[in-house]
């Protein structure tokens, strides 16, 4: 697949057309590097209006206040000098600006397999599929409950798509799995299907913590002291909360030295003011109050600013995707976060619909062209997501991730390496030739323009001829064809054994009827 950003092959010409032909067509599961964009970003605020939404941020936690509904925090942000009225934290400016100031800027995700890990933060970034549908449309295009082997089906094709960087965690929920057990299988499965980095569960404190057990048992104790190899999504209450499963699960990454997305939840209009600005700058205190604590838990832990977008129709209360307001609060998130010199966090290819139709592919390619343009770092929910991430969509699943490619290769920039010879071919065919036989043509089409392999560029007549075959199916064939071909990188013999006694353990020590009684 992602024909434009191939390795180079070889030029020899000894099979004929039909060789010719079989290389250009052959599918090519190698991962892409992390992105290193290379394109301008866009900035839709001037100085002034971000030192105006930096002031509205730190006048809110200064005097309005976060709540950190969590004793242990409460006592933390005590010892860190910050005022305490309740369990309502009030944060001076100075204070925030002296913790987030040790957040890296940029570090680098390890993976299972090392020519896997990607760098994150300044102009670095990676797509990671979506997770957490209660439902998914499957192989057959049913909507349906997943099960754990839909969730490995996703795992698989996340391994495959050249431009996912992570195979995630929860694509799906496994239903056929009890809740207080889910936590286990799901980060198992990410480590067995794929060898990229790949995300951990925080429904809980205590779930949190046997991910991060997991990821020591895969990669060592002391590898993790030092190297990043997992990510915790930790979403806010807004406006102005954060729980105590949240706090308790931010604890157990940041100790052991693993990133978290400090994640507000925005629904703009109904838990955010009714103004773009105004979103962003609570938006903006309620991420910085969380970036902030992660460093009072371990000064110098990686800490991603995060966020998840949308805004809510005045109609009916539902949550949209793909609108403007969604686009300018993207674009100036990313200068925030650029401000405070700390990697960020977005959503990408978000759709609303209920099937896989033109409303999807309108709402997420708007999505997608924001992201790009806004300077992005960890680019979540790339590739799936649907009606308001009710369901994930497997069509839409590989077309997104060939959106994501397509995304890639723009964010690189033009390539000039070949200017002077491709110049040189002008002469060469002079007016009214054409170059399709010329040397240089011949030894760049693979690289010289994307060539998307499931969207269909034939005339009317000859798509008529292959059956009419519309996106959908052609994305569902695809798919089975990937996984026809997938070949699962084993796990090591003795990290698989620990992992699975580890599972074992942890299954008898957790009463499935605890599922009642889990924060999921």
């Amino acid at each position: 697949m992602m024909t434009a950003t191939k390795p180079e092959r070889s030029r020899a010409r000894s099979g004929g057309r039909a060789a010719r032909r079989a290389i250009r067509t052959a599918t090519d599961f190698t991962m892409l590097p992390g992105l290193t964009r290379k394109l301008p970003v866009c900035e839709v605020l001037d100085g002034a209006r971000v030192e105006a939404i930096d002031s509205a941020s730190m006048n809110i936690l200064e005097n309005v206040g976060v709540v950190f509904r969590d004793p242990i925090a409460l006592e933390d942000w005590r010892q860190a000098g910050a005022k305490i009225d309740g369990e309502t934290v009030f944060l001076d400016r100075g204070l925030v600006r002296d913790l987030i100031s040790t957040i890296p800027e940029s570090f680098t995700y390890h993976a299972r397999d090392p020519k896997k890990s990607v760098p994150l933060g300044g102009n670095r970034s990676i797509f990671v599929p979506m997770t957490g549908a209660p439902y998914l449309r499957d192989l057959e295009d049913v909507r349906r409950n997943p099960t754990l082997a839909d969730l490995a089906m996703f795992h698989k094709l996340s391994h495959m798509l050249p431009a996912l960087h992570s195979s995630a965690h929860h694509i799906v929920e496994p239903y056929d799995h009890p809740i207080s057990h889910r936590h286990l299988r799901i980060t198992y499965s990410s480590m067995k299907h794929s060898d990229k980095t790949f995300m951990g569960m925080t429904t809980s404190p205590k779930n949190a913590e046997d991910v991060i057990d997991m990821c020591a048992v895969l990669f060592g104790d002391e590898f993790l002291e030092d190297h990043p190899v997992t990510t915790g999504n930790c979403n806010g209450n807004s406006p102005l909360v954060w729980d105590e499963t949240m706090l308790g699960a931010m604890r157990a990454f940041c100790r052991r030295n693993q990133p978290v997305l400090c994640s507000p939840f925005v629904l703009g209009g109904a838990n955010t003011p009714a103004s773009v600005p105004a979103t962003v700058a609570q938006l903006n205190a309620e991420a910085l109050s969380a970036l902030a604590y992660t460093q009072v838990i371990r000064r110098g832990c990686p800490a991603i600013y995060g966020h998840y977008l949308s805004t809510v129709s005045m109609k009916s209360g539902a949550p949209m995707a793909g609108t403007p307001e969604i686009s300018l609060m993207n674009f100036m998130i990313g200068q925030m976060a650029r401000h405070y010199r700390v990697p960020w966090r977005t959503s990408n290819t978000l759709g609303g619909a209920k099937t896989f139709d033109a409303q999807a592919g309108y709402e997420s390619a708007t999505t997608l062209s924001a992201v790009i343009h806004s300077g992005a770092n960890y680019i979540w929910h790339s590739a799936g997501w649907n009606e308001a991430g009710m369901h994930c969509s497997v069509a839409k699943f590989v077309v997104d991730a060939e959106q994501c490619a397509m995304a890639y290769r723009m964010a690189e920039g033009p390539k000039w390496e070949d200017f002077e010879e491709a110049l040189a071919a002008v002469p060469d065919v002079g007016p009214g030739g054409h170059y399709l036989g010329h040397q240089h043509t011949q030894e760049h089409f693979q690289t010289a323009f994307f060539m998307p392999d499931l969207f269909d560029n034939n005339s009317i007549e000859q798509w008529a001829a292959e059956g009419s075959v519309e996106i959908t199916e052609r994305a569902l064939t695809y798919a089975k064809k990937l996984l026809a071909a997938y070949e699962e990188p084993k796990l090591d013999l003795a990290a698989d054994e620990a992992l699975n006694d580890y599972i074992a353990r942890r299954e008898r020590e957790i009463p499935a009827a605890e599922a009642l009684n889990q924060e999921y």
